[in-house]
C-alpha cells in the first residue's frame, strides 16, 4: 500500500460509542505498525438517529422547544468530540499520529465523503452485525463503505466467544 518506506500510511477510523467501534480501534492498535502511520478518527453526528420526529400530531404540543433542541445539539456535539479525542489519545499513546474529525450527516455518506477528501490507504470500520430485515431495510454502514470506498476496507468484527 505504501509508495516507499518513508511515505505515511493513512487510516480512516470511523467510530461511534459501540463495542463494534471498539473492535475497530483494537484492530488498528493490534494489527498496524505505528511508525509512519496517520490515523484520522472520525465520528458522524446523524441527527435523524438522535431525535424523534419534531412534527406533532394535530392538536399536540411540539416535542421539543428550540432551547431543548439547542441543548441536545450542544450535548451530542461535545460527547462526539470527547469520543474522538479520547480515541486519538489512545492511538497517540501507542505511537500513532492521530487526528480527529466530527462531521454531521448520514454515517455512510460522511465516511465516504471524508475518504474521498482525505484519501486514506485503508478504512477500518466496525461491523454492527445487523441481520435479516433490519439489515435489508437500514443497510449496513460497513457494507456500504466496503462497496463504495476507493481504498481498502477492513471490517473489524467482535471476537467470537469460545
Amino acid at each position: 500500500m505504501r509508495k516507499d518506506s518513508r511515505s505515511a500510511m493513512k487510516i480512516l477510523l470511523p467510530i461511534d460509542d459501540s463495542k463494534f467501534a471498539e473492535a475497530a480501534i483494537h484492530a488498528v492498535l493490534s494489527q498496524v505498525r505505528q511508525d509512519h502511520t496517520q490515523v484520522l478518527v472520525l465520528h458522524a453526528l446523524d441527527w435523524s438517529d438522535l431525535m424523534p420526529t419534531p412534527f406533532p400530531v394535530v392538536g399536540e404540543e411540539p416535542m421539543f422547544s428550540v432551547d431543548q433542541l439547542e441543548s441536545i445539539v450542544k450535548s451530542e456535539t461535545q460527547r462526539a468530540q470527547e469520543l474522538v479525542k479520547t480515541t486519538a489519545e489512545r492511538l497517540r499513546s501507542d505511537g500513532f499520529d492521530a487526528s480527529t474529525s466530527v462531521r454531521e450527516g448520514d454515517a455512510k455518506m460522511v465516511i465516504l465523503d471524508c475518504a474521498t477528501e482525505w484519501k486514506p490507504d485503508l478504512i477500518v470500520v466496525g461491523s454492527h452485525g445487523r441481520k435479516g430485515l433490519t439489515r435489508f431495510v437500514l443497510g449496513s454502514v460497513s457494507e456500504a463503505v466496503a462497496r463504495h470506498a476507493h481504498c481498502s476496507v477492513e471490517i473489524a468484527r467482535l471476537p467470537t466467544k469460545s
